[in-house]
């Protein structure tokens, strides 16, 4: 049978399909990475169902939340599809829709302005109108580059991705505020946030300046990231308009499963919860 072994010719025949098939930048960056991994813990072994069985039960032996091993078995899947190997698809693990998330890595409100006083404080105005401009958009760290000076006149831009093209409007204040910037950095059209040497901003450097500014604000570094922003702008959405369907259109999902994800509340809200019950004597 063919496609027994995965070769670095073969790997980078799977990265080019991703980008042929219009997968986002983030997603053929893991898909790759995961599939490298899987590459290498299967050392010079044949390419079959057994192995990628024994790979799951390896990520679970080693600590690997199971939300994680499913997104590298997607990607296994996905890589398995490119070789004509329908075969070797794995099962994924059933997991139990989670009733609340962990406080440790959700950012509040009051975080976030603490990030944006850090940003100024700093002289970071590029990086501060960054966050603001993530927050109340709720836009992905990728489709930061359809933030342009055009969009910030008309008020709206249009973001193309994963095969779909939404819009998303842009709040009054932002649009004045970016054009008060891009007119300060002499940036007459185009993308607004470039580099010094007027390339985009990279995810990476977006996520190192964010980072950067954890000690300054006082906030844990496992709460900043540029994902983060965008759940504080569903959160509070929601509890503005109360509307998921409306909310899922806004970020960009197929399914409203996906945004209920973003709106589970804490284990501190749910013990609340639970103590408004009062049902012990």
């Amino acid at each position: 049978m063919e496609n027994r072994h995965i070769t670095p010719e073969v790997l980078n025949s799977f990265c080019k399909y991703l980008e042929e098939t219009e997968h986002s930048a983030a997603t053929i960056e893991k898909y790759c990475r995961d599939v490298a991994q899987f590459s290498t813990w299967l050392e010079s072994g044949e390419m079959e169902k057994e192995a990628g069985i024994r790979w799951k039960t390896f990520l679970l032996a080693r600590g690997y939340e199971p939300t994680t091993v499913n997104g590298k078995l997607t990607a296994l899947d996905c890589f398995f599809h490119f070789l004509g190997r329908d075969d070797c698809v794995v099962k994924r693990l059933k997991i139990q829709r989670r009733l609340f998330r962990e406080g440790s890595r959700e950012l509040t409100r009051t975080e976030y302005d603490r990030l944006l006083a850090a940003a100024q404080a700093l002289g970071r105005i590029r990086l501060a109108l960054l966050l603001e401009s993530i927050c109340s958009t709720g836009i992905r760290v990728s489709e930061v580059k359809y933030l342009t000076v055009e969009a910030a006149r008309r008020g709206k831009t249009e973001v193309a991705l994963k095969g779909k093209i939404r819009a998303i409007l842009l709040p009054a204040k932002l649009c004045r505020k970016l054009l008060k910037y891009a007119k300060k950095n002499k940036i007459a059209s185009g993308e607004i946030f470039l580099t010094r040497s007027g390339t985009s901003l990279s995810r990476k450097q977006i996520w190192r300046d964010m980072k950067a500014l954890c000690l300054r604000a006082g906030v844990s570094a496992t709460k900043v990231f540029p994902h983060n922003l965008r759940h504080l702008f569903a959160r509070t959405f929601f509890r503005v308009c109360r509307d998921v369907a409306k909310l899922a259109d806004l970020l960009g999902h197929s399914s409203i499963e996906t945004t209920r994800i973003y709106l589970i509340s804490t284990g501190e809200e749910h013990a609340r919860v639970l103590e408004q019950l009062r049902l012990i004597s």
